[in-house]
């Protein structure tokens, strides 16, 4: 069977205004000050938290 009546154009839009894309939250990081992911380790320097470092790449 098919829908008697056609949705129109503002109700499907309301129905999908949640799923719109989000930009990725991002956060300073407090030893260098460069951009990076929340609970991730820093790419630019590798601080993770107090007392703890990561190699990064470009120290491999």
């Amino acid at each position: 069977m098919h829908p008697t009546h056609r949705t129109s154009y503002g109700r499907s839009r309301r129905r999908r205004n949640h799923l719109a894309l989000r930009g990725a939250n991002t956060v300073v990081c407090p030893n260098c000050g460069a951009t990076k992911l929340p609970h991730r380790a820093c790419q630019t320097c590798g601080y993770v938290r107090p007392g703890l470092l990561l190699k990064t790449r470009d120290e491999a």
